[in-house]
């Protein structure tokens, strides 16, 4: 993608949804953690099914932890790979406790010290809870970022690098989310919907599918 192109391909996205949010249901930076934690390989319709009853029962460190392991798989055992993420999460809310008196670290390096939270969770995390300007790379924005040239790389650590070079700043806070949902929406993963894509004068993806 041309770098004259870049401001107009958000600016456009941004005209279409100017608040974009997690499609995520959570009401603090814990839950919010927890419910990242579990949507690995999950959709986050699933996590939230899961989430809305689990929540009103657990959603502090210490009360997640006095479910006990079994307690917690009863209240997510839809999720996919439910029983490792249970471990990570108990792991997890016993590390905050000891570590950080039950809060949320504000740190990348903090936050990747916990199980089950890797770099594409911690910049989940830093953005949504923190407001910092992260780029969680996930199949989403890594197709996104290739398949429009905005920010190709083999890797998602190459992509998420390249974006924070390419994206401006003015753009950058919500960049990982109108990536996302553009992604989920719109170029999706088989087959994109270029006719009904508001950016793709400013996309190099070639040719473009036509309308059904």
């Amino acid at each position: 993608m041309k770098k004259t192109s870049i401001e107009p391909f958000f600016a456009t996205l941004q005209a279409a949804n100017p608040e974009p949010e997690t499609e995520l249901e959570y009401s603090t930076p814990f839950e919010l953690l927890a419910a990242v934690l579990l949507s690995a390989q999950a959709t986050d319709v699933g996590v939230n099914k899961a989430t809305r009853k689990l929540f009103p029962v657990a959603n502090t460190p210490q009360a997640i932890l006095d479910l006990g392991i079994e307690g917690l798989e009863g209240y997510i055992k839809t999720i996919g790979l439910y029983r490792s993420k249970a471990r990570h999460l108990m792991e997890a809310c016993r590390m905050l406790i000891e570590r950080h008196g039950g809060e949320v670290p504000r740190t990348r390096a903090e936050l990747e010290a916990l199980p089950g939270v890797g770099r594409k969770t911690a910049n989940v995390v830093l953005n949504v809870a923190f407001g910092e300007a992260t780029m969680a790379v996930d199949t989403h924005i890594f197709r996104v970022a290739n398949r429009t040239g905005l920010a190709p790389g083999k890797t998602p650590l190459e992509v998420e690098l390249k974006l924070e070079k390419r994206v401006p700043p003015a753009y950058r806070l919500h960049a990982h989310h109108w990536l996302i949902l553009h992604g989920r929406y719109v170029c999706v993963a088989r087959k994109p919907l270029c006719w009904k894509c508001a950016v793709a004068p400013y996309c190099d993806y070639k040719p473009k599918t036509p309308p059904p």
